[in-house]
């Protein structure tokens, strides 16, 4: 009897020790349902720009090395522009021509590894590492901003931001109206050549009237073949004709005169 009655005493001492100490230490475990926050790594990136517009980039990021790229940059933050639907119809001839590095690398060029929402982006201006950034691959971008508009330059193409798909810390992702070609894998867009700069001998020159062209008739071969020239001498020949007629008449009425005269002086 003595024996059972110790026995409980111990029990009861030990429950009075472990409960409230259990207690206190689920107190100090709350659960993510407590905290009204889903994990990280909840969000998916690929089922949110499937249903935002850019389906064929998110189906196409699914099947490559590059989502897990994107999926362990999402917890520490990351920042993704998702061409749309169209852009990447487009772009797809110049997608199928790369290695699959480059695909890749085009792909994890569209992520940022640093959370940006849209205030920060339209207050912001420079170069942005992308998650293909690799010591000597760049692989970077400008963002410039104009007012609300923001967009993102690579010197092969220049893409506008031209909607928000997701914007909550640690994930934002925008959409794109081009597809963003990084100058390490596409060739840099055609600059438009100078004018050239206009010479004296040019500038000297009067313009030419505009309108239908007239082709001038040949120069005369020699003074001679000139039709002035050719006036002048018919003129010339004429006046030489009439005034050497006058002067025969002339002669030949005097002539008569005269003997009549020299005859008389005879007699």
């Amino acid at each position: 009897m003595k024996l059972q009655s110790a026995a409980a005493i111990a029990l009861l001492i030990l429950f009075a020790v472990i409960l409230p100490g259990h207690s206190q230490i689920s107190k100090t475990k709350p659960s993510p349902s407590a905290k009204g926050e889903a994990p990280a790594a909840a969000i998916s990136i690929i089922s949110l720009m499937s249903a935002h517009g850019c389906k064929n980039f998110a189906d196409t990021l699914s099947a490559s090395p590059a989502e897990k790229t994107f999926e362990d940059n999402v917890e520490g933050g990351v920042t993704i522009f998702c061409p749309t639907d169209d852009a990447m119809k487009s772009f797809s001839p110049k997608f199928k021509n790369l290695t699959a590095d480059g695909k890749q690398s085009v792909l994890e060029y569209h992520g940022v590894p640093v959370y940006q929402s849209m205030s920060s982006l339209r207050t912001s201006n420079g170069l942005m590492n992308t998650l293909a950034t690799d010591g000597a691959n760049n692989y970077d971008f400008v963002v410039q901003n104009d007012g609300q508009d923001v967009t993102l330059k690579t010197k092969v193409v220049t893409a506008k931001i031209t909607g928000t798909v997701f914007e909550k810390e640690p994930v934002a992702i925008f959409s794109i109206d081009e597809v963003l070609e990084p100058t390490e894998l596409f060739k840099l867009a055609p600059t438009p050549a100078p004018a050239p700069a206009p010479t004296p001998e040019a500038d000297a020159e009067s313009p030419k009237p505009a309108g239908k062209k007239h082709k001038s008739p040949p120069a005369p071969a020699s003074p001679a073949d000139s039709p002035v020239s050719s006036r002048k001498g018919k003129v010339a020949a004429s006046t030489a004709d009439k005034n050497g007629g006058f002067r025969f008449n002339c002669g030949a009425m005097v002539a008569p005169v005269l003997l009549i005269w020299f005859a008389h002086l005879l007699l």
